[in-house]
């Protein structure tokens, strides 16, 4: 996934004021402790990002 594709999800999901937050303020356990932001920083893939926050915060299956 390319990271212009994670932002167009995380937006449309969460709404731009709170994607941006979630992805700098939550700790996600399923990737070390780190955000989402540390994450991709450290060469994590931003698919792998939005599932572990898909299910963080409960977002249904078919949204993922």
């Amino acid at each position: 996934m390319r990271l212009t594709e994670f932002t167009e999800f995380m937006h449309a999901e969460f709404g731009r004021l709170r994607a941006d937050a979630m992805l700098v303020d939550h700790a996600i356990l399923e990737l070390g402790g780190r955000t989402g932001a540390q994450a991709i920083e450290d060469g994590v893939d931003p698919r792998d990002v939005w599932r572990a926050l898909c299910r963080d915060f409960d977002v249904p299956l078919d949204h993922w």
